[in-house]
């Protein structure tokens, strides 16, 4: 099983991540809390309320978390595509893979990276949802003092369950999405380059930030599921479970309440995936 691609995948994640939080962090409070006007109204609450610092929240966590994660999404999704092609990462430009294969290898990754993220994201959301003030002298102390006070927290008062809450939502967003990600990023790739060639820099650019946009556009549903969840276990619980948890935002806050963050999702998407599959596609190449 190459390596080269888990490694790929660690070093994309990490530049992916460090570009995106902040936006991930306003597309979480606009989800789970009801505060907020729109986005810009997010940002300016965050930022007078808790400084700069507050779009980073939770990100230490992921920092070392993450890239892992999307070192086994990238690893998987190019070993099932051995696999299924006995074509190597090199090779699969002279002989492309079919797009049902691509769909295949993507949505095995996401299983895969789901199981492994679920955890993570759980901590991530937590952090990031505390609003208390990092500017304002007297404020009251935050639930959780940092990630380990986080997951401490959450096993004694939840127990080991309760560092999967929101797992099945994740599972459902990210298996069927990730396989439109990469069908998204190979078809892209595919027209805008000669056949047999590697694509170029620009058109991996381009193809990896309309792939993020595609993944999010089918994934932003089941996304705010699953961050609502992951909020349910503090205090009395609100959702039974999944379904409930549909049923019940839709009744309270109508149809648009599933497509709730889509924009920012959006603008996040496309410049962290173009970095994300750039720096991919790049270690790639300099390895073979």
């Amino acid at each position: 099983m190459p390596v080269e691609e888990f490694m790929a995948g660690w070093i994309s994640g990490a530049l992916g991540l460090v570009l995106g939080h902040p936006f991930d962090t306003v597309k979480v409070r606009l989800q789970t809390q009801t505060s907020y006007r729109g986005i810009m109204d997010c940002m300016v609450k965050i930022y007078r309320h808790e400084s700069l610092l507050g779009f980073f929240k939770g990100m230490s966590f992921p920092i070392a978390s993450i890239p892992v994660v999307n070192s086994v999404l990238f690893g998987v999704y190019s070993n099932t595509l051995l696999a299924l092609t006995a074509t190597s990462h090199q090779e699969r430009r002279a002989q492309p893979p079919s797009y049902t294969h691509v769909f295949i290898a993507g949505c095995t990754g996401g299983v895969l990276q789901s199981y492994c993220l679920a955890p993570f994201d759980l901590i991530k959301v937590r952090l990031q949802n505390q609003t208390e003030s990092r500017v304002q002298p007297g404020s009251p102390r935050p639930r959780y003092q940092g990630p380990v006070h986080c997951v401490a927290t959450i096993f004694r008062e939840e127990g080991p369950r309760g560092l999967f809450r929101g797992a099945w939502a994740l599972m459902l967003r990210d298996t069927p999405t990730l396989g439109i990600y990469f069908v998204t990023y190979e078809g892209l790739c595919r027209q805008y380059t000669p056949d047999g060639q590697t694509p170029s820099s620009a058109t991996v650019l381009v193809a990896g930030g309309f792939a993020g946009i595609a993944s999010w556009v089918t994934a932003t549903p089941l996304d705010v599921i699953k961050s609502r969840m992951q909020m349910d276990g503090l205090g009395r619980r609100a959702y039974q479970g999944l379904l409930d948890c549909m049923v019940s935002s839709f009744r309270q806050e109508g149809l648009g309440v599933f497509f709730r963050g889509l924009t920012i999702n959006s603008a996040r998407a496309f410049p962290v995936n173009a970095v994300t599959f750039l720096s991919y596609e790049y270690f790639l190449h300099s390895r073979g």
